[in-house]
């Protein structure tokens, strides 16, 4: 067993800290060498599927790899759904599958299926471990094929490998007998950063020099300070509008000094709603620039699929690329903040870093002027105020007027919101009530959004200004059967962060078996919205118009979250007002109170009332 002993040390040597296991004989010899490594901490989970999905939570929140470990047979299948969407979210997670020997494959043992190659096209790659290791040669192999899998699920873009591990028996060390972690020679990969050519920088920025509608659009990704810095300056100096739903995180703050006027713009699921030919004209883009992966937005995916660009460039190092718009004309390998910071290359030379931000440039203080105002102050300044800037004045100000629409949407849509969430004497819905709890998000708050309606309601409501709320969501696949589980991987990463999961009821109670371990998680704070069905499918065209919609679609269930909240020791507040939701929230989010669920009860009819008269309200009220 010595070569299965050895890929604890492996993973150690490489980085790894974190092991998710679920209990079985078969990968007992997996689970003692990484029990008993002292470099690395190992949970149980007993769920296969909800240890996968913590497991992705954890190198979601790490950002390094994390490994699986599972039992033979069906055990590892229950790991799929966190396989696939770790592969499209580009989550780095090393699967160790126990499996019998080949020779017993098919031949009717138990606890046997066909795992070689388990994941398919949803895992980067599948690795066969040796099956015997006695001959020098196999041993080398072994600890070869464990760094090349590491290896590449950390290479960009990240994603999940699986390496099936055939063991006979006898599994178990003899009592009292030590395990020996040997010195193994490990091939780490060390990652390059690709940059563009002079000739193609400048080919680029003339382009972007002589096109007047230019858009950049931000997909899912994850919060990146340099890439905020760059972006920011990037649009004040091209006078360009930046459009990003909140899984996109450009509403952090860049720095302790945030200047509102720099935020980029994220109301575009209200206002791209609006029923008016010329604002949709207005907004179309003859440049299309995209960097990250998925939308949430479909009004944003739909409208950008028909206004179809001349030009569309996306920003991303290497892997394949979906051409989402259908208007895909070039790829850029570079990272996205390499590429907006070589499109300000010609700009004066900025000022010294700011106190208390080491290495932070901050671009001179005219600059931030051109930037995006929601409340415009006095007329913005439309050109870099010093020499070797990109644009001349009549340039910039043709630019600005593409902006220009675009950021009276912004404003438009900023003011209608609260307005029409003000309304006087509302019934109790689940829209109102969102709004209400994002309110109250504690800064520093790494913010998760389950699948269904919670991330659509977030990315309408927007998070609140200036405040430091890190956005997470498996947008990957888009499934729900693994959200609470990823935000408990999270709370365990981060003991010492507010972890806070807005989730619906079918997500919440599909996916119990998250808090079925021994760990706590008193960071925790749980956000469920139960309207007794799947409520999303009152709110689309469809199925709301089928006489089958309760019975087959919404799936009705009487279930509250009181029982889940006992057995997993949760406390457990409730609310079915206004009122009491305001008198609970402050208690929810108090940091002492330990891991807490907060039971939000409305109606689906009454939801579905009130949302089609907010959208009626966006249909009309726009000038």
């Amino acid at each position: 067993m010595q070569a299965v002993h050895n890929i604890a040390e492996i993973c150690a040597r490489h980085g790894i800290t974190d092991v998710v296991l679920s209990p079985g004989s078969r990968c007992a010899p997996l689970t003692i060498a990484f029990a008993r490594h002292p470099e690395i901490k190992v949970r149980t989970v007993p769920d296969e599927r909800a240890a996968a999905f913590i497991g992705l939570g954890l190198a979601q929140a790490q950002k390094r790899a994390v490994a699986l470990v599972c039992t033979s047979g069906t055990a590892g299948l229950n790991y799929a759904p966190a396989v696939a969407e770790a592969y499209f979210q580009q989550i780095p997670l090393v699967v160790f599958t126990a499996d019998r020997p080949p020779e017993w494959i098919d031949q009717l043992d138990g606890q046997t299926i066909r795992q070689a190659d388990l994941y398919g096209a949803h895992a980067k790659g599948s690795f066969q471990f040796p099956a015997d290791t006695s001959h020098p040669d196999a041993l080398w192999h072994s600890a070869r094929l464990v760094s090349e899998a590491i290896g590449l699920a950390e290479q960009f873009p990240a994603g999940p490998v699986q390496v099936n591990v055939p063991l006979r028996e006898p599994f178990y060390p003899k009592p009292g007998e030590e395990l020996q972690f040997t010195a193994v020679k490990v091939a780490r990969e060390v990652p390059g950063r690709p940059q563009l050519p002079e000739p193609v920088r400048r080919e680029l920025q003339n382009a972007l020099r002589s096109t007047t509608r230019v858009l950049v659009v931000a997909g899912q990704h994850p919060a990146d300070t340099d890439l905020l810095l760059a972006l920011r300056r990037f649009a004040a100096v091209w006078q360009v509008p930046v459009v990003g739903d909140v899984i996109a995180n450009l509403h952090l703050p860049a720095a302790p000094d945030y200047d509102q006027r720099l935020r980029p713009l994220g109301r575009h699921d209200v206002f791209l709603a609006v029923p008016e030919p010329g604002l949709k004209e207005a907004l179309k883009p003859e440049l299309l620039i995209t960097f990250g992966q998925s939308l949430i937005s479909k009004a944003l995916k739909l409208y950008l699929r028909n206004a179809k660009p001349a030009q569309h460039w996306h920003i991303q190092p290497s892997g394949a690329v979906a051409d989402t718009f259908q208007s895909l004309t070039k790829v850029l390998r570079v990272e996205p903040v390499d590429f907006f910071t070589a499109m300000m290359a010609e700009e004066p030379a900025p000022t010294a870093p700011t106190a208390g931000v080491p290495g932070m440039l901050v671009a001179p203080p005219d600059a931030t002027r051109v930037a995006p105002a929601l409340h415009p102050v006095g007329p913005a300044r439309l050109t870099w105020p010093a020499p070797g800037g990109q644009l001349t004045e009549a340039e910039a100000q043709t630019k600005a007027a593409y902006l220009k629409p675009w950021l009276a949407a912004e404003n438009w849509a900023s003011r209608f919101l609260p307005d029409f969430l003000a309304q006087p004497n509302p019934p109790f819905n689940e829209f109102l009530a969102i709004y209400q709890a994002l309110q109250g998000l504690p800064d520093g708050t790494a913010l998760h959004l389950a699948n269904s309606m919670a991330v659509r309601y977030a990315n309408i409501l927007g998070l609140p200004a200036g405040r430091t709320v890190e956005v997470f969501a498996n947008r990957g696949t888009s499934g729900i059967d693994g959200c609470t589980s990823t935000a408990v991987g999270a709370a365990l990463a981060q003991p010492h962060r507010p972890v806070v999961l807005l989730t619906g009821d079918v997500a919440f109670f599909y996916d119990r078996n998250a808090f079925w371990h021994n760990y706590p998680v008193p960071n925790l704070r749980v956000i469920l919205l139960n309207n007794h069905a799947g409520g999303i499918f009152r709110l689309i065209d469809g199925p709301r118009q089928q006489p089958e919609l309760e019975e087959f679609f919404e799936t009705r269930q009487p279930l509250t979250a009181a029982n889940t909240a006992r057995d997993f020791n949760l406390r457990y507040l409730t609310a079915g007002t206004f009122t009491k939701l305001e008198s609970v929230l402050p208690v929810f989010f108090a940091p002492e109170h330990g891991a807490t669920l907060l039971e939000i009860t409305t109606d689906s009819k009454t939801n579905a009332a009130f949302f089609e008269q907010y959208r009626a309200a966006v249909r009309t009220s726009f000038s």
